[in-house]
């Protein structure tokens, strides 16, 4: 009996391999916030550990656990581990995403899905334990006559909608983040940001694909252990990936960020009014003679409040002045005199002293991918094909 369990197969050993990963990174990210105090190490920490679990639930399972251990019990702590990670998804991105964040008790209200259902589970086990021959079985009387049947199927549509819910809240989170960016900031934190929207990209076809299994499986074709395997692998997949690029990607920056100050969204009616009456041309002349003479945008960490007060502007006028005056959101203003100073630059030659990527720097960029996606945006060439042209 103790020698079929485990079984290292070619559906155990790729899920162990991965879950084992998983762990590792769940408890180096927990070693990390115990000693920085990020609590977003700590959501992710909690994702990991939560994933992990259903995963390791699986690969026993794979690994012939159920067939050698006819009587186990194991099936009273299986769950759908989504109610737990959904609202962890959200509190991870609202924790990188919003300065100075910090856990409050009313937080702790999206657990409660979660908590309710496992004193359920301990309910229906205590009940079941009592009852006579349990021990001789899998499964008691409460768990094939009351959650198999009809508490399983619902905590599955309550599992999906409650994630749906979740995702929808945190794409808009991210969106709306990624906009306020581009308003404040001269260089939007690429790096961060794609980390961001490629967690919830892995979370979103995770989700997706786990709605199309179900409803494969409940009504057209019933899909077995081993059919079913392969989600279980891309979730696997996905812990690894969260777990290695959480770990080594650095979203402290952007909780750093300050934005004390919303510029106005303006819809087509009011920009059509606003037009007609035109901000000032003196603002406008005022911002175009700072930019040439005192060339704030060499400065990669430049943002909207530091460039306010070098023009001795409102935020809320500057804003305006930018938007209405140059037609243009901060982000795109400030890098268009870059790719200017950059080309003078190319001009006088210096990419015979500077790589491409020196000059970028040398003219305020903080990245090269921030530099070639800007560079083509602005010119709709890329920047060793201006420099060809430009020889």
């Amino acid at each position: 009996m103790f020698l079929a369990f485990p079984e290292f197969g070619k559906y155990s050993t790729p899920l162990l391999f991965l879950s084992l990963q998983g762990l590792i990174f769940a408890f180096l990210l927990l070693r990390k916030y115990i000693q920085q105090k990020n609590i977003s190490d700590l959501f992710l920490f909690a994702i990991l550990i939560f994933a992990c679990y259903g995963q390791t639930c699986y690969t026993v399972g794979f690994m012939g656990w159920y067939d050698t251990y006819r009587n186990t019990k194991i099936n009273y702590a299986l769950f759908s581990v989504g109610i737990v990670i959904a609202p962890l998804i959200y509190l991870y991105i609202k924790s990188i995403t919003t300065s100075e964040f910090k856990l409050k008790s009313r937080d702790f209200f999206h657990f409660l899905p979660f908590v309710l259902f496992a004193l359920y589970r301990i309910s229906i086990y205590t009940l079941d334990f009592i009852q006579p021959g349990f021990h001789d079985v899998q499964n008691g009387m409460l768990k094939l006559s009351l959650d198999e049947p009809y508490v399983q199927p619902l905590m599955t549509v309550f599992g999906f909608a409650q994630m749906l819910l979740y995702l929808a809240f945190t794409l808009q989170l991210f969106y709306n983040y990624r906009r306020k960016i581009n308003a404040f900031f001269s260089n939007t934190y690429k790096l961060e940001l794609n980390w961001i929207r490629n967690f919830l990209f892995v979370y979103t076809f995770l989700f997706l694909y786990d709605v199309v299994e179900t409803v494969v499986s409940a009504y057209f074709v019933e899909l077995g252990y081993t059919q079913q395997w392969w989600l279980v692998f891309f979730s696997g997949i996905a812990i690894t990936y969260v777990g290695i690029k959480g770990y080594f990607t650095d979203t402290t920056k952007l909780k750093k960020l300050n934005f004390s100050f919303s510029p106005n969204k303006i819809s087509v009616p009011e920009l059509q009014n606003i037009r007609k009456r035109e901000v000032s041309k003196e603002a406008i002349e005022q911002i175009k003679t700072l930019m040439d003479t005192e060339k704030p945008y060499l400065d990669p960490e430049l943002n909207l409040i530091d460039l306010a007060k070098r023009a001795n502007m409102s935020r809320s006028q500057l804003s305006e002045t930018i938007n209405l005056g140059f037609n243009k959101n901060f982000n795109d203003f400030v890098n268009m005199y870059r790719i200017e100073a950059f080309k003078k630059m190319i001009a006088a030659e210096k990419h015979e002293q500077l790589s491409l990527l020196g000059i970028a720097f040398e003219c305020g960029f903080n990245s090269k991918a921030t530099f070639n996606r800007v560079f083509k945006k602005l010119t709709q060439r890329s920047p060793s094909e201006f420099l060809k042209a430009a020889i």
